[in-house]
């Protein structure tokens, strides 16, 4: 669970982990400093400051910033809104735009509908554990 800490509410939660890890993946090609112009942010300090859990991720600067990162738009919007905190955020968003699906998602559903025939098949415990070794689980 996400650890609040004082002066930082948004420390520790998925968005500050990604963005640290993506602008370290990136750095052989473009600095922190590059990404926060491309994104558009007029003083670079924001990235920092979001990545660093003081501020949160506007709604408004994912798609800027995501093609800045070099990552899916959808991925990033995700968690962003986990950042506005609560249940009933996450909530509104689901009952608005349903389950939000990111690109490299897309590609593991096509893949089974491909595999299976389009045949619609159901989740049986058997899949489900075969999908969860997949990732060690």
């Amino acid at each position: 669970m996400d650890k609040k800490r004082p002066g930082r509410p948004h420390a520790d939660t998925r968005l500050t982990r990604f963005l640290e890890k993506r602008i370290l993946e990136l750095r052989p090609r473009k600095s922190q400093l590059e990404i926060a112009t491309e994104a558009g942010f007029i003083n670079a300090n924001v990235l920092s400051m979001i990545k660093s859990g003081t501020s949160k991720l506007p709604l408004d600067r994912v798609p800027a910033l995501a093609k800045a990162l070099e990552c899916d738009p959808k991925r990033l919007f995700i968690m962003a809104v986990e950042q506005l905190g609560g249940d009933t955020t996450d909530l509104a968003v689901r009952r608005i735009f349903g389950t939000l699906v990111t690109e490299n998602e897309v590609s593991w559903l096509e893949e089974i509908r491909d595999a299976s025939d389009h045949s619609d098949p159901s989740l049986t415990s058997r899949a489900r554990a075969a999908l969860r070794a997949i990732f060690g689980r």
